[in-house]
């Protein structure tokens, strides 16, 4: 019977060149797929539902394996232990399950959800887990600017180039900005499937508008346009955090509790008292 391996992770992605394996650089993938090999005893390929870019985080990510048949059995609940102890400490996996489903981590995904932070306050801190941004901007124009990205659209304005990519459609079921704290803004975005670099890309623009540099229409204008001469700069990576995979009902998938939740407001709680001097 063909048993398939199901891993729920986060990773701290500042370190790496991306999730995906690549021959001259350390990535998520590749450190994974050790830790596999020294538990399992066999080299197991690890499929991610997003394969995130350098510098990009990951809280809810999604991996599956396929077991060889002669693997060495092992309790699901010891799984995570057993792999974190072969893991470096900016790589967790929090909880493990195994099925008889062939279920596909990237292909069975219906949706995912990614989040992106702003913050007016420099810190040590968190600065590889939100943009700080110097100059000031209008929260109210972020949430303006992200209401037109609702719904299905051609979202090649706001992507990369990418040889691979056949459709250039997602459809957009939530996209909406946050004040989490004095100084600070999260950005949740859902979608059926996202672009390459298409988060960083609408942060950027969204940010050019509430900077007052591009107004709501012409945002508009160059989503409908389809053409990357209407994008803005790329929002930088380290802000860029994948929250959640979501998979259909029907898949016995049984990999997050009532106990998840998909944000770090605890981290902006005690921000510094610099926050009383941020220009909003």
């Amino acid at each position: 019977m063909s048993l398939t391996l199901l891993l729920l992770l986060e990773y701290d992605g500042t370190g790496y060149a991306g999730w995906q394996r690549q021959p001259n650089a350390i990535t998520v993938q590749a450190i994974l797929e050790k830790a596999l090999e020294h538990l399992f005893g066999v080299r197991l390929n690890a499929v991610a539902a997003g394969r995130t870019d350098a510098g990009v985080h990951a809280r809810g990510q999604v991996v599956h394996a396929r077991l060889p048949a002669n693997w060495r059995p092992i309790p699901e609940d010891r799984i995570p232990i057993a792999l974190n102890s072969h893991l470096p400490e900016d790589i967790c996996i929090r909880r493990a399950q195994i099925t008889e489903h062939p279920i596909h981590a990237r292909y069975d995904a219906c949706a995912r959800q990614y989040s992106y932070t702003l913050s007016r306050i420099p810190s040590v801190f968190y600065r590889h887990f939100c943009w700080y941004v110097p100059f000031p901007f209008d929260p109210e124009l972020l949430s303006e600017a992200a209401q037109v990205f609702l719904g299905r659209h051609d979202f090649t304005t706001f992507s990369k180039h990418h040889p691979a990519v056949r459709s250039s459609i997602c459809t957009v079921t939530e996209a909406r900005w946050e004040k989490i704290c004095p100084g600070c803004w999260r950005f949740y975005i859902r979608a059926d499937r996202f672009l390459y670099g298409m988060v960083r890309a609408l942060v950027g623009a969204m940010l050019q508008a509430a900077r007052r540099r591009r107004t709501i229409e012409e945002l508009r204008y160059a989503l409908e346009a389809r053409n990357r001469r209407y994008a803005s700069p790329l929002a930088p990576p380290h802000g860029l955090v994948l929250e959640r995979v979501f998979y259909p009902e029907h898949l016995p998938i049984r990999l997050w509790s009532s106990e998840d939740k998909p944000c770090l407001e605890n981290i902006f709680l005690n921000s510094s008292s610099a926050s009383s001097s941020v220009l909003y």
